[in-house]
């Protein structure tokens, strides 16, 4: 599976282990932000906004769940083949889906919607 190349140094080989695993708890963090939206938030959205919100949520939760383990491989392999770490397309789509996140809840908060 990651064939080719030298076994890398262990630190560092635990050190992508450790950056999967805080992605991965992120993508938690917005799955659970989905069903906490969905859940309890009735009182405070109509119901398209609410449910709206949580879709994006937990489709970011699914993206980002993915995309981690795809990095994860990418960076591990790169590793041993001694290559220049791949750029994390994560950033931006996170950064992208919670900056949507909050417009809406912004607008939701001032608009009374």
């Amino acid at each position: 599976m990651l064939g080719g190349g030298t076994e890398p140094d262990p630190r560092f080989t635990l050190a992508n282990e450790r950056t999967f695993l805080a992605w991965i708890r992120t993508a938690l963090a917005l799955l659970a932000g989905g069903v906490a939206v969905e859940a309890f938030t009735a009182d405070t959205f109509v119901e398209p906004v609410r449910t709206g919100l949580a879709v994006v949520l937990l489709l970011l939760s699914i993206v980002l769940a993915v995309a981690a383990g795809v990095r994860w491989l990418a960076v591990e392999r790169a590793m041993r083949r001694q290559a220049p770490l791949p750029l994390p397309i994560l950033v931006p789509v996170l950064a992208g889906g919670a900056a949507l996140v909050a417009a809406a809840f912004l607008a939701v908060v001032l608009g009374g919607v």
